[in-house]
């Protein structure tokens, strides 16, 4: 996951506003989502890497994976969440 000393510096890169660490039960969704082919992230793309961990933005509204403890804080990787 991401080191406890830079997630405060971490923001979104599309609106600024602060990341979380995504908790168990939406990575457990979305790894589900990404198994059985139909996640896909901004670009487009299904997602090939397993869901392991991620940033959520502070509005709830963006995933930002991580991989291999690097965030992926590029608008194009980050996944799209749906509103309840």
């Amino acid at each position: 996951m991401i080191d406890e000393l830079l997630l405060p510096l971490l923001c979104c890169p599309l609106s600024r506003q602060p990341l979380a660490p995504a908790p168990p039960e939406l990575l457990a969704r979305l790894e589900t989502e990404r198994a059985a082919g139909t996640l896909r992230n901004r670009a487009g793309q299904p997602l090939a890497a397993p869901i392991d961990a991620g940033l959520v933005r502070a509005d709830g509204a963006l995933f930002f994976p991580v991989r291999s403890g690097i965030p992926l804080l590029v608008a194009d990787e980050s996944v799209t969440l749906s509103r309840p």
